[in-house]
C-alpha cells in the first residue's frame, strides 16, 4: 500500500521498523520494544465463502510450534523470490527474515540498551527473562516446542499465525479450506479484529504483559500503535489476488483502522479495570497515563485548558484518552445517536481520576461497555465513501478546537487520517501534500508545538472542503 507515512518517516530519517519489533516510541525514533507474541487461539470465524469451522474441543492440547524452519523450504515459502505461478508468493520466510524485524526482535534483547534496562528492573539477561521474551520471541510453554523450535528466531511464523502441528502437512499440500486449517490451529489474522486482539497483546499489553510505567522508567520506550498504519508499512508477505479472495476476506483500510481503534480502546480500558495493574504504593499505573503530561522542559508554559479534561485544571496529569477521542468521531458518523453519551463518559472518566481508585474503575468499566457495544454496531460495517469524508472531517473540527494538541493525540489524529485518506483512493491523492505538513509537525515528540500542528491541520481542511 503507498502511504504518505512510509515516505514521511523516510524523509525524516526514520527507519519504518520502529513500529514493528522496537515498540515506538514516536511516529519519528528508531527505539527497541515489543512484537507480537504467540498467537492466541483462532476464534471461530471462517471466510465469507467457506462454512464455520468446529470448534476444538476444550480438552485439546494446543498445537505445537514446529519453528521457522518448516516452513524455509524452496517449495513453500523459503524461494528467493515470488513465484508468478503459484498462488502465494513463496518467499515469505526470505521477506520476513530479510525485511521484517519481528525476524530481529530477539536479537534486540542481546544489546547494550535491553542489558541497561534489565539491569535498571534487578532482572540478568534480558535474552531469558519471561517478561521480556513474552514480546520478543515466540515464548511458549516448553511442552509445545518441536524439535526444531528456536526462541531466538525472534517473532516468527508461529508467533502470528499460530502453532503448526496440525495444519502444516494438509496448508502444504492444499487439501483442506482456510477454514479447516483455521479449525486446526492457522490464526485467521486476515481478519480486522483477530489481527487486532494478536498486535494489541504486546503493542499495548493484556492481562498477561504489559509495559508498565516501571518497566518504562528503567528505560522501555513508550508504546504507540494503530493497526492499519502498522499493517501497512510492515513488509508484505502476501499478495492479494482473486485466488486470495476466494479464500479470505481483505477488508478496507478504513474498516482495519476503525475496528482497530475500537478495540485498542477496549483494551485500554480492559486493563485499566482489571485491578492487575494498579501502581506501586499511593500511585496509580502511570503507564496509562499521557506521557508528555510530566516528560517535557520545564521552561515551556504550555498548559491550556481542553473541554474533554477542563475538570482537571493545570498540575494534573491526565489519563492518555487518545483512543478514545478518535472513537468519538467514528461513533459521530456511524452511531450518532451513541456518540454524546460516548463523549460524555470520556469527561465523567477524566473527572473520576482525580477522585479515588473505585470511582476511577467505575468510569471505566462504564466507557468500556460503551465502547463494546459501538465495536458491535461498527465492526460488521462497510465505510463508504462519504462516510470517510465525514469522518475526517469530523476528526478535524475536533482536531482544530485543540482537542488533539498532545502528542499522542496528535499522534492517533494524523495516522487516522492517513488510512481514511488511503481508503478514498483517488480522491485521497490530493490530500497527501497536506498530510506531509503533519507529519513534518510530529518529526519529535520531544519539540512538539501544538501550534505548528494546528497550522498544519488547515491545509487539510482546506484541501477537504
Amino acid at each position: 500500500m503507498a502511504r504518505s507515512l512510509i515516505t514521511q518517516l523516510l524523509a525524516l530519517g526514520c527507519l519504518l521498523t520502529v513500529f514493528l519489533a522496537y515498540a515506538p516510541a514516536t511516529l519519528a525514533e528508531e527505539t527497541p520494544g515489543a512484537a507480537p507474541p504467540a498467537a492466541p487461539a483462532a476464534p471461530a470465524e471462517a471466510a465469507p465463502s467457506e462454512a464455520p469451522p468446529a470448534a476444538a474441543p476444550a480438552s485439546a492440547k494446543p498445537p505445537q510450534h514446529l519453528g521457522v524452519v518448516t516452513c524455509a523450504g524452496s517449495t513453500c515459502h523459503g524461494a528467493v523470490s515470488p513465484s508468478p505461478e503459484a498462488s502465494v508468493n513463496q518467499n515469505e520466510y526470505v521477506v520476513w527474515q530479510q525485511k521484517d524485524l519481528h525476524a530481529k526482535a530477539y536479537k534486540v534483547l542481546t544489546n547494550e540498551r535491553s542489558k541497561r534496562i534489565a539491569r535498571n528492573l534487578g532482572l540478568k539477561d534480558p535474552a531469558q527473562e519471561k517478561v521480556c521474551l513474552d514480546c520478543h520471541a515466540d515464548n511458549i510453554p516448553a511442552d509445545m516446542r518441536g524439535k526444531r523450535f528456536q526462541m531466538s528466531d525472534g517473532v516468527g511464523c508461529e508467533a502470528c499465525h499460530g502453532g503448526s502441528e496440525n495444519y502444516l502437512g494438509p496448508h502444504a499440500t492444499g487439501n483442506k479450506t482456510h477454514a479447516q486449517n483455521i479449525a486446526d490451529g492457522l490464526y485467521p489474522s486476515e481478519q480486522p479484529e483477530a489481527r487486532a486482539r494478536l498486535c494489541l497483546s504486546c503493542h499495548l499489553g493484556s492481562d498477561d504483559k504489559f509495559t508498565t510505567h516501571r518497566i518504562m522508567g528503567a528505560g522501555h520506550p513508550r508504546l504507540s500503535f494503530e493497526l492499519d498504519t502498522y499493517t501497512a508499512i510492515q513488509p508484505a508477505h502476501y499478495k492479494v489476488d482473486a485466488d486470495y479472495l476466494k479464500r479470505k476476506q481483505s477488508p478496507a483500510d478504513a474498516q482495519v483502522w476503525a475496528v482497530g481503534q475500537l478495540m485498542a480502546a477496549e483494551q485500554f480500558l480492559s486493563l485499566m479495570t482489571s485491578g492487575k495493574y494498579q501502581g506501586v504504593g499511593p500511585w496509580p499505573e502511570l503507564s496509562f497515563y499521557d506521557c508528555h503530561g510530566c516528560h517535557r522542559p520545564l521552561t515551556e508554559q504550555r498548559w491550556t485548558s481542553r473541554q474533554m479534561t477542563e475538570a482537571l485544571g493545570p498540575g494534573v496529569v491526565s489519563l492518555n484518552d487518545s483512543s478514545f477521542l478518535i472513537v468519538e468521531a467514528i461513533a459521530q458518523r456511524l452511531a450518532p445517536g451513541s456518540a454524546g453519551g460516548y463523549r460524555q463518559a470520556i469527561e465523567n472518566l477524566h473527572k473520576a481520576s482525580i477522585e479515588d481508585r473505585g470511582s476511577l474503575r467505575a468510569a471505566a468499566e462504564r466507557l468500556l461497555d460503551q465502547t463494546q457495544r459501538l465495536r458491535a454496531l461498527v465492526a460488521g460495517r462497510s465505510l463508504t465513501q462519504e462516510d470517510l469524508r465525514a469522518t475526517l472531517r469530523g476528526l478535524l473540527a475536533t482536531a482544530q478546537t485543540g482537542e488533539y494538541d498532545s502528542y499522542v493525540a496528535a499522534e492517533q489524529f494524523t495516522m487516522a487520517a492517513d488510512a481514511i485518506r488511503t481508503s478514498l483512493g483517488a480522491a485521497g491523492s490530493a490530500l497527501k501534500p497536506a498530510m506531509d505538513g503533519l507529519y513534518v509537525a510530529l518529526k519529535s515528540q520531544d519539540r512538539f508545538d501544538p501550534a505548528a500542528f494546528r497550522a498544519a491541520l488547515r491545509p487539510l481542511a482546506a484541501k477537504l472542503n
